[in-house]
């Protein structure tokens, strides 16, 4: 029986082996400003990070320019914060924004769209994004890539191990193992969203997981209160 893996130590223990004056350069996917806030408040410590915004997922292009300019935001945010306390929180961010490109998660998930969430449909869409970064890092000579969606509760972390692993062999651009949402780091992320007031999406960013979020508003919907119960961020 093979043991289960914790991505979190093995990400720790390259951090430890980081030289003091070697800075690695790490290739960063993020699906939104909220689950980067606390990825890239520990990251920056150790890497050089250029964050890859490439979410073709998002299939309503108002909300994705929404979600978009909180990220970038976000980021001029972290940098300025660092210049302005004149110390060394991090190191400086960069932003690199993708095509958006709907019609690619459309033909990914052609067949697959009464998967629930979680499912086969989104193992897809995780392999769409994360191929599209491993392409990118290896073609900037980047040292590592990895993504912020292990941070959330709702995402499958060793399956997004498992597909980083396979492109870091195909592409020739080492992965950086994750489980973000350890260490307390969902809940981190919860209060840095609140701090910088970002907006939240109670949806991954598919019309299928919106549709899904949909209904089960209306299954917890408080009939006696007349209140809809918040849901965290996907």
């Amino acid at each position: 029986m093979n043991a289960v893996r914790n991505y979190q130590k093995e990400l720790d223990r390259i951090t430890r082996d980081i030289q003091s004056g070697s800075v690695p350069t790490l290739f960063l996917h993020s699906c939104c400003a909220p689950c980067s806030s606390y990825v890239l408040e520990y990251l920056r410590q150790f890497f050089r990070i250029t964050v890859f915004y490439y979410n073709p997922n998002i299939t309503e292009a108002q909300e994705y320019r929404k979600r978009v300019a909180e990220q970038k935001r976000l980021i001029v945010a972290y940098n300025a914060y660092s210049r302005e306390a004149k110390q060394v929180g991090g190191y400086p961010i960069d932003i690199v924004e993708g095509d958006y490109e709907p019609e690619c998660f459309y033909k990914i998930a052609n067949g697959l769209e009464q998967c629930p969430e979680g499912g086969e449909r989104c193992f897809a869409c995780y392999a769409l994004r994360l191929r599209e970064t491993a392409k990118r890092a290896r073609a900037g000579g980047y040292d590592y890539f990895t993504t912020t969606l292990t941070i959330s509760p709702l995402k499958n972390a060793a399956k997004l191990n498992e597909i980083g692993e396979q492109f870091a062999k195909e592409y020739g651009t080492a992965w950086l193992p994750s489980d973000f949402k350890k260490k307390n780091g969902y809940k981190r992320s919860v209060e840095l969203s609140k701090e910088y007031d970002l907006y939240r999406q109670d949806y991954c960013g598919c019309i299928y997981s919106r549709v899904q979020r949909e209904r089960e508003r209306e299954k917890e919907y408080d009939t006696g209160s007349g209140q809809v119960r918040d849901r965290d961020t996907l």
